[in-house]
């Protein structure tokens, strides 16, 4: 006899694969943006002013 599937349990699971995955991204895009503003702080002083006209 074949087994009934538990599809709430397929479901959460889903759903907790997807929430990690979400997380992961958000900390990736925090560290992106931590390093580029760390980045971009320590170098403007070291620009030149851009010439106009």
């Amino acid at each position: 006899m074949a087994r009934k599937p538990n599809y709430s349990f397929e479901r959460r699971q889903r759903e907790i694969a997807k929430a990690e995955k979400k997380a992961a991204r958000l900390e990736a895009k925090a560290r992106k943006r931590e390093r580029q503003s760390a980045e971009s702080g320590s170098g403007e002083g070291d620009r030149q002013p851009e010439e106009t006209g």
